[in-house]
């Protein structure tokens, strides 16, 4: 018998896991963060604490990740925060930032944790929105429609308005009238990146055909897009007793708080539908991966928002709405962390079988 015949393959090579991180991880950290804040409102206290700590470990971690990931494979990260497809992913790191400052305001008082966040979150959203926008628009070989654009762009929403949602709670506390405009800008703006990156993703989806694989759990973020821009003018309009400046145009505000409520509310069914088909018509399998986030997101933000709008509004007939939605996601929240876990087991069981089949030199 030749060498030759007794050869083995060579294995495939192995892709470092944090050179593969996930650009939108931090979308756990969202998650997370803001059903501990809808447990809040419940008053599960408990709960509401555990998430806390869950979501301060998770954005720990991540940054950690995040950090090794930029300084020891700088060129795949560049890649990805250049990309048409995964740029707009990293904006999860201002949205979760903004997320755990809330939190830390609401369900513990440190309010100087939640304006040192707040504070990141300004200077992070900048680099990571330019960075990807100058990027795409300047680049020569560009991706079509289909290709390019995903659920992800609605981050660009999703983190502009989480620096309203936050602001707009540091506003309260500290009244001041350069924030106040500050949060009504970043209030406004966040619509209009709603409208244009929303008729760019309706197109696509209603002209051009849709494969299974393409409608990810991002595809949520449509909702969830809306719904934190509820509750970003929700925690405006509350503070208009102590800024004048949000007073006057608290009628405008309510409007567009309506508005979005509404069109959170609209994109529901249509997310379950394309849910029913992918995985129960298409058959595609229904495994974790960590874009499912992306979908527990939007129904605890739903929630929160909901409730935080039916107490600025005095529209005690929603009270029913919060709750419901607050079970849903928990129920969805827990199926993901149970993914989570299991993914983890896996790769430690993947890793341990590696040491353990090298041979010894």
């Amino acid at each position: 018998m030749t060498a030759a015949t007794t050869a083995q393959p060579e294995p495939p090579p192995r892709v470092n896991p944090v050179a593969a991180l996930f650009p939108g991880y931090f979308a756990l950290v969202m998650a997370t963060g803001i059903i501990a804040i809808a447990a809040k409102q419940q008053k599960i206290v408990w709960l509401a604490e555990s998430l806390y700590l869950v979501t301060a470990a998770a954005y720990a971690v991540l940054v950690v990740l995040f950090a090794i990931r930029l300084i020891v494979f700088t060129k795949q990260l560049f890649d990805d925060l250049t990309s048409h497809a995964k740029g707009f992913a990293f904006l999860t790191i201002v949205a979760g930032t903004n997320v755990l400052g809330s939190a830390s305001a609401l369900i513990h008082g440190w309010w100087t944790v939640a304006e040192i966040l707040w504070w990141c979150s300004l200077p992070l959203y900048v680099i990571l929105v330019y960075s990807t926008l100058i990027a795409d628009v300047l680049r020569h070989d560009k991706p079509g429609l289909g290709a390019g654009i995903n659920g992800s762009w609605f981050l660009l929403t999703v983190s502009t308005e989480s620096i309203a949602v936050l602001g707009a709670l540091l506003l309260g506390h500290h009244p001041n009238d350069l924030l106040g405009f500050v949060c009504i800008a970043a209030f406004c703006l966040g619509l209009v990146l709603y409208l244009i990156v929303m008729t760019m993703v309706f197109l696509r989806w209603t002209f051009q055909p849709l494969e299974p694989t393409e409608a990810d759990p991002p595809a949520w973020i449509a909702a969830g897009a809306v719904a934190i821009t509820v509750l970003a003018g929700s925690n405006l309009l509350a503070t208009r007793t102590v800024s004048p400046r949000v007073d006057r145009l608290a009628p405008l505000i309510e409007g567009l708080v309506t508005l979005a409520w509404a069109t959170a509310t609209f994109w529901f069914p249509l997310m379950v539908a394309i849910g029913v088909w992918r995985h129960i018509v298409r058959k595609v399998l229904l495994r974790y991966h960590p874009s499912y986030w992306a979908l527990v997101f939007p129904l605890g933000m739903y929630g929160a928002a909901t409730f935080k709008m039916r107490a600025v509004v005095k529209l005690d007939a929603l009270e029913w709405v919060p709750k419901i939605t607050f079970a849903v996601a928990l129920v969805a929240w827990m199926a993901a962390f149970v993914g989570v876990l299991v993914q983890g087991a896996r790769a430690a069981r993947r890793s341990s079988t590696r040491e353990v089949e090298r041979p010894d030199h």
